[in-house]
């Protein structure tokens, strides 16, 4: 099957790959909402203060390849490790896939298959979270991904579950689909680093069922010149726990959605982030979340610091339906700004239809604090150490969402690396 995608006048054709019954059906669904919605522009409601050309392009603008010789996010956790190297699963890079409490098939294995759990999940959350907002890079994700894994927790994980995305290929262009299963009870830690390719457009769909507990962070750094567009799509069930963490440092473009949604009582999401910009750099986190039930708590934390010229949007979203009452939703979006020339742009948005809610947001922008500046360099601290101490705190906000101290520790040290790189 081929559909057509409208972009600017600009009508190229998609094949959507072969497979089983369950994810043929699924491939075919995105690829006729996108042919009726075609691809993002700027006139799109949240894609005016990000323009989507480069990531709605026939081919990928190149991206050179930072080389370091520092130890990567998260190498010292002990964890299954999977690897990709411009958007392919290597193999023998990756640990056995073999881990107590958590089946882990690729995507691959999966869709050769007429019948696996996995239709429960793969473009059925991304399809739920085509509305009331439509999603045409999660749609052309869905349509055309074969290099993924599926992952189903059973139980309590032994032990995390890392992706780790390689970069090689100044030219790659990588299309990447986890859809993943935690069963009643199920506890899981999922982890990503690495910039992946010169462009990447990766989905995941996050099916936490009754009681169960879902932890994810991530890491996106490294290649300047690299352009990311992300999606993670949620559905909560009954007493459940749902925390997805993000640090961003380098990269010219980064789109990160996450599209969350309340279906079960008494539980609960984090979804927070911090990125570290410079110069060429433009960051983007758009939120969505939809309360369904009773008595759920939502929470969006996101910290930008920016400087020369760098842009960072946050657009975030509370939906609250009628019957959802007894809803908590906490927003906060704050900018840094280390100069004049760079730009923080803020969206917060609640629509609330029960009665019974404790909302919020919040949004601020502005410069370091002088009176603290003054103080620290009064005492000896040198200039720029003290406005990387103030920085480091302002997003340390943000990064104490994260649940595990090492991890935190981890995305702490990794944030100090960038400081250093960019004082020479």
């Amino acid at each position: 099957m081929s559909a057509k995608l409208k972009h600017r006048g600009v009508v190229p054709a998609i094949t959507v790959p072969d497979g089983g019954q369950w994810v043929t059906q699924a491939r075919e669904t995105a690829a006729a909402l996108l042919a009726e919605t075609g691809l993002p522009h700027r006139r799109d409601e949240y894609w005016k203060y990000t323009d989507p050309t480069t990531l709605t392009a026939e081919t990928a603008t190149p991206a050179a390849i930072f080389e370091s010789d520092e130890d990567r996010p998260f190498d010292a956790v002990d964890a299954v490790k999977i690897v990709f190297v411009d958007g392919f699963y290597d193999a023998a890079q990756s640990d056995d896939l073999t881990l107590a409490g958590v089946e882990i098939e690729t995507l691959a294995d999966a869709a050769s298959k007429d019948i696996h759990w996995a239709g429960s999940v793969f473009g059925v959350l991304e399809g739920r979270g085509q509305t009331p907002v439509s999603r045409p890079l999660a749609s052309l994700n869905t349509a055309t991904a074969t290099e993924g894994f599926v992952l189903r927790a059973t139980g309590k994980a032994a032990k995390p579950v890392s992706f780790i995305y390689l970069h090689s290929n100044e030219s790659s262009d990588a299309v990447i689909h986890h859809a993943i299963k935690l069963d009643a009870g199920a506890d899981l830690t999922v982890l990503e680093n690495g910039p992946a390719a010169a462009r990447l457009n990766a989905v995941m769909e996050v099916e936490v069922a009754d009681n169960a507990a879902f932890h994810h962070v991530r890491a996106q750094g490294r290649d300047h010149e690299r352009r990311t567009a992300t999606h993670i799509f949620a559905r909560l069930g009954t007493e459940s726990s749902f925390k997805s963490f993000t640090l961003t440092v380098n990269g010219v473009l980064t789109r990160n959605d996450a599209i969350v949604e309340f279906t079960g009582d008494n539980a609960h999401a984090t979804v927070a982030g911090a990125c570290a910009g410079d110069g060429a750099f433009h960051h983007d986190d758009t939120v969505f979340i939809t309360h369904d039930a009773v008595n759920c708590e939502s929470r969006q934390v996101f910290k930008k610091v920016l400087r020369n010229g760098a842009v960072g949007v946050f657009q975030g979203k509370i939906l609250v339906k009628a019957d959802a009452q007894k809803t908590d939703g906490y927003q906060i979006s704050q900018g840094l700004l280390l100069d004049e020339n760079s730009t923080f742009q803020a969206k917060p948005e609640l629509e609330i239809y029960a009665d019974d809610v404790a909302c919020s947001h919040g949004s601020t922008v502005g410069a370091i604090d002088e009176t603290a500046l003054f103080y620290l360099t009064s005492r000896g601290i040198p200039h720029k150490a003290a406005q990387d101490m103030l920085t480091l705190a302002f997003l340390n906000e943000a990064i104490e969402e994260v649940e595990d101290d090492a991890l935190g520790d981890d995305l702490r040290a990794l944030l100090e690396g960038w400081m250093a790189r960019r004082h020479g």
